[in-house]
């Protein structure tokens, strides 16, 4: 570079590069870089003081006045207005904000309730008659705007239904009745049993606490707006409102008792449930459903040994049975 910069002021700067050899670019290039691109930072005049700015005093009285018990609820436009009622005046709307800003308080100024840590439930039934799962659904009545309230209590292990009832209404003392009936009808030990519930005003209601204290039941609860937490009343009222019979409405709460002790018999009885290996909630609760797996695998054994090239030479099973029924399983249950 020291030749180019010799050169170049006698033949220019295109000559020297030819004559050197060196790329015009290249030259460009440094010039540009050798130029300083910032400027260095200069200080600011201070700001003198605007002439109708509120004192130090003036401003810390307003800031008391703000921060007072009568006026700390209170957003600063209906502080200001009812200061003027009174015929006092400590500054503007926008006055008072500002100051509320400066002091690190324009936000919520009352202390505010802290949402509590709502823990994932986990539950699990190795049996019947250890966690049970119950809800309240509507359905529709004979008119507009009117429903009627079906409890059901459903067994997670075996998807029994041990007990439901309908009613004009949901009550506390409904589901009271229903809770303390059904766990007598299934001879529930004290302290064998959990129930699991939504946080609905039934469910977290006191009579229902006191009860499940007295009977020695534990009681848990899905957090909040989290379904999954509730999944097995959930699918059963899904089966409930999906059959071709249910109707859009019903024209009295007989026809809607009616039908549901129709449906929960087939349910109990009749319907072969995928989630149990497509055996009846009732064979899974009572205690057959081992028998009826049994008759199954003999007769597909039968029909493999009869020909065993139509099943490509493995023995055919029926569905598992389930031993275990999780609310929310830990990740290594899932794994398992």
């Amino acid at each position: 570079m020291q030749a180019f910069n010799q050169l170049e002021p006698h033949i220019g700067t295109a000559a020297a590069c030819d004559v050197l050899q060196i790329n015009r670019a290249r030259i460009y290039r440094e010039r540009a870089r050798a130029v300083p691109t910032e400027t260095p930072p200069q200080a600011l005049p201070s700001r003198p003081r605007p002439p109708l700015a509120l004192s130090e005093q003036e401003r810390q009285d307003l800031l008391d006045v703000l921060n007072s018990e009568r006026f700390a609820d209170m957003a600063p436009a209906a502080v200001y207005a009812t200061l003027l009622d009174e015929g006092r005046y400590h500054g503007s709307v926008r006055t008072m904000y500002r100051v509320l800003e400066q002091a690190g308080e324009v936000r919520e100024r009352r202390a505010q309730r802290k949402h509590p840590v709502y823990v994932k439930p986990e539950l699990l039934a190795t049996q019947p008659n250890q966690v049970w799962s119950w809800d309240i659904t509507k359905i529709k009545g004979p008119v507009k705007w009117s429903y009627f309230h079906l409890y059901v209590i459903i067994d997670i292990f075996s998807r029994y239904v041990v007990g439901w009832m309908i009613a004009p209404r949901e009550t506390a003392e409904l589901a009271e009745l229903l809770i303390a009936d059904t766990i007598g009808k299934q001879s529930i030990a004290p302290g064998t049993l959990t129930l699991h519930a939504d946080r609905g005003t039934s469910m977290r209601s006191k009579t229902v606490a006191e009860l499940l204290v007295d009977l020695e039941v534990t009681k848990t609860h899905s957090r909040p707006h989290v379904s999954d937490d509730n999944p097995f009343s959930e699918a059963q009222f899904k089966t409930l409102k999906y059959r071709p019979d249910f109707p859009e409405r019903f024209g009295s709460i007989e026809d809607a008792r009616a039908h549901c002790q129709r449906f929960f018999e087939w349910y109990n009885v009749e319907h072969l449930h995928s989630g149990i290996g497509f055996m009846t909630p009732e064979s899974m609760h009572y205690g057959t459903a081992a028998v009826l797996h049994e008759q199954r695998t003999q007769a597909l054994d039968a029909a493999f040994n009869a020909n065993p090239l139509r099943f490509k030479g493995v023995r055919p099973t029926p569905p598992a049975l389930p031993t275990a029924a999780w609310i929310n399983p830990p990740k290594e249950a899932k794994a398992a």
